[in-house]
């Protein structure tokens, strides 16, 4: 087991005092996951860590980094006493960064970004030891969590950073100081906090106020803040490449040829035509390959390598993971979508399901939140899409309610208040044949939809992955 962190390199960073001398392998914040050796950081979110300080200690951390006497604990008991927890944590990875010699790529967007970083993650290991955020850890906690964990010998890193509010980018930018800022895309997610795109547009480039010197800047050429984009990349004296469908684009999507399982794209990068064939579906992950590799050359690494490696890239779940329910009498497609959603990753998600041989076209969906006053509106104006796609509709939530009774009638399957209520009906009402989408903002909880379709798994296996 390889040492992250020594008891003296603990203390320097975060100005700690640590009575023990320890050996930490591993960064954890939960005890349900704790592996021995790790450091436990006793955060305050939900809940106090510090009241599992004890559970953490028992399981094997090598120490917990605290602010206060945790209960259960006694005085012999390895702590990294500190002013502030979450203070410590992220000089934690302040002094992670600086220490490590890995050329970083940070990556945000209203849509696709944690797509985009498990993209770089696969194309980026074929180049190198390679360390990337796990799940969506994106925020103030998350980022210097990354960071800590970051192996000493890592080649590459790729760090996601997400908001909901404006000025929380700068600051994580600014610890993870990438060579490559990625900007995947300017939606209106958190429009509701920001109050317009034109903001949403400032906070995500934000990212390029932590680049090194010299670094780039990967924009989305189609979309129609290119340049707001354009002008803080050059205020940040970023080289730039730009990626998408436009002419003018330098990796520029060049065809799409889709597939009900994978899909294949072509690409122009400075002349250079590459195929990438993508084991999942959907459009939207041919433009996320084109931000991929646009990163990966801006490192300065091999494109038509990393356009091979991207071909082992599967979909994860609650990210458009495909998974077999087998019924009784023949077998349903779970197109798990589930973690998140926008107006354009709805989009995004009915062009997949349009692709499905299907007997049934069902899509299950939770509301889309902090949209401010618009949201009735953004709501409603899916419903010519979703209209055009499903056979069925299943949806849950306020929002969601407009748009299911701006749907035809024949179109109408059911409507919930939230979540819970709405997945006995949606698990009722599959059958063989049927290809179900399942999507909606994390706060809607639409995975409980997700769990009550893998239940009707006949063989107990609560569904299989299709490959």
């Amino acid at each position: 087991m390889s040492v992250l962190w020594t008891s003296a390199e603990l203390r320097a960073a975060t100005g700690g005092t640590l009575a023990s001398e320890v050996a930490v392998s591993g960064i954890s914040i939960d005890t349900r996951t704790i592996q021995p050796g790790d450091l436990f950081v006793a955060l305050r979110d939900q809940r106090d860590g510090h009241d599992f300080v004890a559970d953490a200690l028992a399981r094997g951390a090598a120490a917990a980094l605290v602010d206060r006497d945790p209960q259960g604990v006694g005085g012999a008991a390895p702590l990294l006493r500190v002013a502030d927890s979450l203070t410590g944590l992220q000089a934690l990875g302040t002094a992670a960064r600086t220490r490590s010699h890995a050329h970083l790529v940070g990556v945000t967007g209203s849509v696709g970004k944690t797509t985009t970083k498990e993209m770089l993650r696969v194309a980026l290991s074929a180049l190198g030891t390679t360390h990337a955020s796990v799940a969506s850890y994106n925020n103030h906690w998350g980022v210097p969590v990354t960071l800590a964990r970051m192996p000493r010998d890592a080649a590459f890193g790729v760090i996601e950073m997400g908001m909901n509010n404006r000025g929380e980018i700068a600051p994580l930018t600014r610890m993870a100081r990438p060579h490559v800022g990625v900007i995947t895309a300017i939606g209106t997610a958190h429009i509701g906090n920001l109050g317009s795109q034109e903001a949403i547009a400032e906070e995500k480039a934000d990212i390029l106020l932590g680049l090194q010197p010299k670094g780039t800047a990967v924009l989305p050429a189609d979309s129609p803040f290119l340049p707001q984009l354009l002008k803080r990349a050059e205020d940040a004296g970023a080289r730039i490449l730009s990626f998408g469908e436009s002419s003018r684009a330098d990796i520029q999507l060049t065809d799409y040829i889709p597939g009900p399982d994978r899909g294949t794209a072509r690409l122009l990068m400075d002349g250079l035509p590459l195929s990438v064939h993508l084991s999942a579906p959907g459009h939207h992950l041919a433009i996320n390959a084109c931000a991929v590799l646009g990163a990966v050359h801006a490192l300065g690494l091999d494109v038509v390598a990393a356009a091979e490696a991207l071909s082992a890239f599967d979909a994860g779940a609650g990210r458009g993971q495909r998974v077999t329910i087998a019924l009784q009498a023949g077998a349903a497609l779970l197109l798990d979508d589930s973690y998140n959603a926008s107006a354009a990753s709805i989009r995004a998600g009915l062009s997949v399901l349009a692709a499905q041989q299907a007997s049934r076209r069902i899509v299950v969906l939770g509301d889309m939140l902090e949209l401010g006053e618009g949201g009735p509106a953004m709501h409603e104006a899916l419903a010519p899409d979703i209209a055009a796609v499903a056979d069925l509709v299943y949806a849950c939530g306020p929002l969601m309610r407009g748009l299911y009774e701006a749907l035809p009638e024949a179109r109408r399957g059911a409507h919930a208040a939230d979540s819970a209520a709405l997945a006995a009906v949606v698990a009722e009402a599959v059958r063989p044949g049927d290809a179900v989408l399942v999507k909606g903002s994390l706060g809607m909880r639409m995975a409980r939809v997700v769990a009550a379709l893998k239940a009707l798994d006949v063989t107990g296996d609560a569904g299989k992955v299709v490959p």
